[in-house]
């Protein structure tokens, strides 16, 4: 028998795509009709057959999931309940389909009880999903073993995949639909079943968009959310909601209510407190939360100088205070495929669902209307020929056929006879049995009518979307709105300057790269205390909203705010906490940043350039590369530009020379390696500087000397050029500060 070859790529393409299209349609997307996935279709199904309903019992969350795993869904028992439990959670899910009992979870992440210690029923949402489930309205399945009946579908009295959207991740396709208000679909219904070709505007002024079970606030504009309404496909900017309240003498404190779907509380509250013990936002003082079965967030700001609405602004964009919530609204249809709905399919696809049910509801009960009917038939021709029937019977060994014969019963209207009482011969029966008939006739006529027209079936629905708007109106509990759809949010426009209360403080920096903060101004910084081995290098007046130059060995300008040094009486932290600072990388020279001020850098290898300030602020941790250096160099000198003439110390450390020249000979550039500033036969420069004629140059050390420029004039000549031996001590002298 020769073997049949198969080409690798094509039988792996098979079953990747036989594999795709079963986690679609079995396991990740919701069907469009009932808005549920298979495990919570079975769940729902499983606790009905419980008889779970809302009016009994609750019975342990372990028995449902058992049946569940056991009858329906062969899979683990973890990821069942998991299932269950978010059906549960009134954070999770908009219209609760299950009741729970016990810890099922918070918004703060913990998670449920085991399964043995919960408990768990259908809510009246849920019943309304699974009514008319035993009047043929669904086909049913054989389960995965073959013992079981299961429904593909749910006949689904209630619009839960838009109520109560839904989200998954399938091989290549995703869901995330956000749920709505069931009072605002009930009304949007009623008009697209009324006239079907509704305009999607006209829908949305009905549904303006999402409403999450936490509440918050859509700040996103209406083109926004009717683009994503119209594709299927989106994304909604959502925040928290929050309120100012005074506690008197203008301070006061901010109070967070609502936070935004599916973020976790307690993270949000790590993060913002994080972002204080670090300070990375000094506008705060603390973050508590008092929260019980409301949500309670409250912020302390620092300052009443700031407003309530610029601290939010701002720290909405560092935490999760405000998310962006994705709309994906693939489902399966009808014919079970999956499709990308927009908001009017979804509507349609469940009215069209509502409308099969209706029309199957009908047929089935029209069967067992016209079964009784021929039953009733039966029995009052008992009551008209009673005597003769009791002869016929008592006088038959096989009294059906004398009766089938005589009376022209049918098979089913004999059977029913000979099961007669002797009670329900009486006078009082025979007269509920001529009632029941003609109010079946009657029945049987309006169930036909149904069946017939299409009018009478449109009104029928109509008549089930307004006792649903009824049932859940917008002030009831859970049919008001919960999130605010604000469409004409604009941003507060504010400038960081406002955060900072623009307090003196003292920024210390060591020599081996140890950075602190000491809160105010110090004539004498002697008790500072710095790490063994260690000493001052940089002390620095300013105030906690200023931002820092530091320049390194390496050429880079890194910006440091204030505001984010570490502030006590230790040793600090090093900078390379702070900024992205490599081990080899010395810190050259650390200034407070203004605006439209010039500096003058060097190299070891006697290469300089005027850079201004405003090329130097680094956007980033790993700063900002301003000065070339080849393989060996170092830059070695940044100071502040404060004359007209510049000076150069260079040589080894027997021969320093000095060479001074005015400082139009130094180009100003963005960035680059610079231009020779001294020769140097041996050795290298050390030291690059500044200076006014009139005042020459001045030592700043405690006795604050000067060298008046006519004593420098021996030195005076041009740039490049090679320099004298340095006057007295001149390098050791410039850099005693």
């Amino acid at each position: 028998m020769k073997e049949k070859k198969i080409q690798f790529t094509k039988a792996l393409e098979e079953r990747y795509l036989a594999y795709a299209l079963s986690t679609i349609t079995h396991r990740a997307l919701p069907d469009v009709r009932d808005g549920l996935k298979p495990v919570h279709r079975r769940l729902l199904f499983a606790m009905s057959q419980l008889k779970l309903g809302s009016g009994t019992g609750f019975k342990k969350s372990a028995r449902i999931v058992g049946d569940v795993i056991g009858k329906y869904h062969p899979h683990g028992d973890q990821s069942v309940y998991d299932a269950l439990v978010r059906l549960a959670q009134n954070f999770s899910t908009r219209y609760l389909l299950i009741n729970g009992q016990g810890n099922f979870g918070n918004i703060d992440g913990d998670n449920a009880a085991a399964m043995r210690y919960t408990e768990a029923k259908l809510t009246s949402t849920a019943e309304l999903m699974l009514a008319d489930i035993d009047e043929e309205t669904v086909d049913f399945i054989k389960t995965y073993d073959g013992t079981e009946n299961e429904p593909m579908v749910l006949p689904c009295a209630f619009p839960n995949l838009i109520a109560n959207g839904s989200s998954g991740i399938a091989v290549g396709m995703a869901t995330n639909i956000p749920p709505h208000n069931i009072f605002e679909i009930s009304k949007a219904l009623i008009k697209l079943l009324k006239n079907p070709n509704t305009p999607l505007s006209q829908l949305m002024k009905i549904i303006p968009g999402p409403d999450f079970p936490t509440g918050g606030e859509i700040i996103d504009s209406n083109v926004s959310i009717k683009e994503a309404y119209s594709k299927g496909k989106g994304s909604l900017r959502l925040r928290a909601k929050w309120h100012e309240e005074s506690l008197g003498r203008g301070q006061y404190q901010i109070v967070i209510t609502e936070i935004p779907y599916q973020v976790n509380k307690s993270r949000i509250i790590e993060k913002i407190s994080e972002l204080i013990d670090n300070k990375k936002i000094n506008y705060l003082e603390n973050i508590q939360d008092e929260s019980a079965e409301d949500i309670r967030i409250v912020l302390l700001p620092k300052t009443r100088n700031i407003e309530a609405k610029i601290i939010i602004e701002d720290i909405c964009k560092v935490s999760d205070l405000e998310t962006k919530f994705s709309i994906n609204m693939n489902a399966i249809n009808s014919k079970f495929e999956p499709k990308l709905f927009n908001l009017k399919e979804i509507l349609n696809s469940f009215i069209s669902h509502r409308f099969e049910i209706l029309k199957r509801r009908s047929k089935y009960r029209l069967v067992h209307t016209e079964n009784r009917i021929e039953i009733l038939k039966g029995f009052l021709i008992v009551y008209k020929n009673l005597d003769r029937i009791i002869k016929i019977i008592r006088g038959s060994n096989e009294p059906e056929k004398k009766l089938i014969k005589a009376f022209r019963f049918t098979k089913r209207q004999v059977e029913a006879v000979l099961a007669m009482r002797l009670r329900q011969l009486k006078k009082l029966e025979e007269k509920d049995i001529k009632l029941e008939y003609q109010n079946l006739t009657n029945y049987r006529k309006e169930l036909n009518l149904i069946l017939k027209s299409k009018i009478k079936q449109t009104s029928i629905l109509n008549e089930e979307f307004n006792n649903i708007a009824e049932r859940y109106n917008n002030s009831s509990i859970n049919g008001k709105r919960r999130t605010i759809i604000n469409n004409e949010f604009k941003a507060v426009e504010y400038s960081i300057d406002e955060f900072d209360s623009k307090e003196p403080v003292s920024i210390i920096c060591s020599q081996n790269g140890w950075i602190k903060a000491i809160k105010g101004h110090q004539e004498d910084y002697s008790n500072v205390k710095y790490k063994d081995g260690d000493k001052s290098k940089f002390i620095i007046k300013c105030k906690n909203n200023d931002k820092l130059l530091l320049f390194s060995s390496l050429g880079k300008f890194y910006t440091i705010n204030c505001s984010k040094i570490i502030t006590g009486r230790g040793f600090g932290e090093p900078v390379s906490v702070i900024v992205d600072k490599s081990d080899n990388e010395e810190v050259v020279e650390l200034s407070v940043y203004n605006e439209n001020e010039n500096y003058l850098i060097a190299s070891a290898s006697g290469r300089g350039f005027i850079v201004n300030t405003s090329d130097l602020i680094a956007s980033t941790r790993s700063g900002k590369k301003i000065m070339n250096l080849k393989q060996g160099d170092k830059s070695i000198s940044c100071c502040k530009v404060i004359g007209d003439y510049i000076g150069v110390i260079s040589g080894d450390k027997k021969s320093l020379k000095f060479l001074t020249y005015d400082l139009s000979e130094i180009p100003q550039m963005q960035k680059g390696r610079g231009i020779t500033l001294q020769k140097i036969k041996i050795g290298k420069t050390f030291y690059a500087f500044t200076y006014k004629k009139e005042d020459g140059i001045i030592f700043m050390n405690k006795n604050k000397k000067t060298i008046p420029f006519n004593d420098i004039k021996p030195w005076l000549g041009k740039r490049a050029q090679a320099g004298k031996i340095q006057p007295k001590n001149l390098l050791n002298r410039l850099l005693d500060k």
